[in-house]
């Protein structure tokens, strides 16, 4: 299934070319093939640009195709393509670089369009159905070959600790999710900078976690507590003196000090406290990066929040 480039730019093919795209999810896997084909990625390394979709057998109606539409590829006997061979349709979206990551650039987010299948062959060009559509196809986008991929298993899993200790493992952060959501939750498709370099496999499970007290998109809370020498709340009649009972706390033990408030009162806690928010699994990896799926929410989860290696 590799593609041998020659000196005259003529491409073979050594074995037939395939990929499983979607089929029901066996009952052992974590994910279907959606998640597992239609995921995309981010990677660093050069796409191969040169093999794909030149037209359309309805072109001249619609600019974008889907499943069992006939799509014309600049691919064909001369690069060994037979009648049968399935391929994956991907179009890059551009070049990463997100203010969650301190990694710099982490190379072009590739969408996974979906599949095709060649019915007819010819020396230059050859005409394909779209097996499987995971978004509408368009002109231009590009054909490559692409292994199969397999499903970490699912197992049952002990309840989720909300406080689970930090593994000490490589960390990252949820950087953007495929379908451009900022507020995630379970089967989500999300794109952390974890990968390869730091040493993360498929299969490998992932805490999602925040920082303690962060994560709230409202910060306007308005007033914590009342001044003592705030009026109004006792009645005109019975009222015994100026101090309020909506008086925020004191310091000392008398209570002559400083008003404590929350800020304050969270002085001088250990650093690194957390709040676990839920559990990934990671589906793809690539050199800077990994697509992960959301498997377990303790509460919302969105872009920024950090994920750790278990």
């Amino acid at each position: 299934m590799v593609f041998s480039y020659a000196a005259a730019a003529q491409v073979t093919i050594q074995s037939t070319p395939t990929i499983v795209m979607p089929t029901p999810k066996p009952a052992t896997a974590l994910v279907g093939s959606n998640s597992l084909y239609c995921a995309g990625f981010i990677q660093t390394a050069p796409i191969n640009t040169e093999n794909r979709i030149i037209g359309a057998n309805d072109e001249s109606d619609k600019y974008q195709f889907s499943q069992n539409d006939f799509l014309i590829i600049n691919m064909g006997s001369k690069k060994g393509v037979n009648v049968g061979d399935v391929f994956a349709v991907v179009r890059p979206r551009g070049q990463v670089k997100s203010h969650w990551s301190d990694k710099g650039p982490l190379g072009a987010y590739v969408q996974e369009v979906g599949a095709i299948e060649i019915v007819k062959v010819g020396n230059d060009v050859s005409a394909a159905r779209i097996k499987t559509s995971c978004d509408p196809f368009m002109i231009g986008d590009l054909v490559q070959l692409t292994t199969e991929r397999t499903s970490p298993e699912a197992s049952k899993r002990p309840v989720m600790d909300r406080f689970l200790e930090p593994s000490g493992k490589s960390q990252g952060r949820i950087m953007m999710s495929r379908d451009g959501a900022e507020m995630l939750t379970r089967d989500y498709i999300v794109y952390v900078d974890l990968g390869a370099q730091d040493h993360v496999a498929n299969g490998d499970r992932l805490t999602i976690f925040r920082k303690l007290g962060a994560g709230n998109l409202n910060r306007n809370w308005g007033h914590e507590a009342f001044s003592a020498r705030d009026y109004g709340f006792e009645s005109d009649e019975y009222h015994g003196g100026t101090f309020s009972n909506k008086a925020g706390r004191k310091k000392g033990q008398y209570a002559t000090g400083r008003e404590v408030s929350t800020n304050r009162a969270k002085e001088g806690r250990p650093i690194g406290l957390r709040k676990v928010v839920g559990e990934g699994v990671v589906l793809n990896v690539r050199e800077k990066t990994a697509t992960v799926v959301i498997t377990r929410t303790t509460t919302e989860i969105h872009t920024g929040d950090w994920v750790e290696v278990q």
